[in-house]
């Protein structure tokens, strides 16, 4: 058992460590003067044979504002891939300096990066928390035909005109135990969806009993890049898809998520 045990973990390590070869992380600081430093998470797949991928905006909260680049790096897509979790897209993760997130920069860092990596256009996801999670509303509500997908967790939206939002697969989740941003931040998005009747693309959740912090934990699942990945620009009436539920219950083993899937690859190599 103990040797198992080893092997796995060893397999584990491995796994991080070719990963750390093969991909590319890359910081830009001063790329866009007067705009937003970011991350591009390149995979292995583009590294080797680079043609156009998905992309995934990452939009973090307000604890990782500033000028610390490696601070957009302690949760997110980002520390998933790092512990194992394989993302087969682009990862763009700006850094707000401080404030709300603007949208017009949030998109100068989404042209900059098609300018300069291969992306597929048609498959451009944004995905946020907190301050991250208006971001992500704001944006796509400003820009709705250039996100496929977008899926904001306990934030809310600045914008007066919500009607955008609309116009593209959305999925809000909202803890009902948050006292950091109060859910009825989530609720006045949809019940103004509602009103106007532009809901059909709108899908929400209100978690019971789940704080603000523990929404972090979506970023570690698989099914949200699944749910995320299965929309395309390209989509007739870009339906959104509900195959896939995300429940309180995910939560608390969404790391062992990632875990099983280490568990997994070793049972495939024997």
């Amino acid at each position: 058992m103990r040797k198992k045990l080893f092997l796995i973990i060893l397999l584990s390590v491995l796994t991080l460590m070719a990963k750390a070869q093969n991909d590319m992380l890359t910081a830009y600081r001063n790329a866009i003067p007067g705009g937003y430093q970011f991350w591009v998470y390149a995979p292995e797949e583009y590294c080797i044979e680079p043609e156009p991928i998905p992309m995934v905006v990452f939009l973090h909260g307000a604890s990782l504002r500033g000028r610390d680049l490696e601070k957009v790096r302690k949760y997110g897509p980002l520390q998933a891939i790092n512990m194992g979790r394989p993302i087969p897209a682009l990862i763009l993760a700006p850094q707000n300096p401080s404030g709300s997130w603007d949208p017009k920069k949030i998109d100068d860092v989404v042209e900059w990066t098609k300018a300069h990596y291969q992306v597929d256009a048609s498959r451009i996801y944004v995905l946020g928390m907190s301050l991250g999670g208006y971001g992500t509303l704001d944006y796509a509500g400003t820009y709705p035909h250039k996100v496929a997908a977008a899926m904001a967790l306990c934030g809310g939206c600045t914008l007066r005109d919500k009607q955008g939002l609309g116009d593209l697969p959305l999925w809000i989740i909202h803890g009902t135990a948050d006292k950091a941003v109060g859910i009825q931040q989530s609720k006045t998005v949809v019940e103004a969806l509602q009103k106007t009747h532009h809901d059909e693309r709108l899908r929400y959740d209100w978690l019971p009993g789940a704080n603000h912090g523990v929404l972090a934990r979506i970023f570690y699942l698989d099914k949200t890049y699944l749910w995320l990945f299965s929309h395309s620009l390209d989509d007739e009436g870009r339906p959104v898809n509900r195959e896939y539920t995300i429940s309180k219950d995910d939560l608390p083993d969404a790391y062992g998520d990632i875990q099983r899937r280490d568990e997994k690859l070793y049972i495939e190599s024997k």
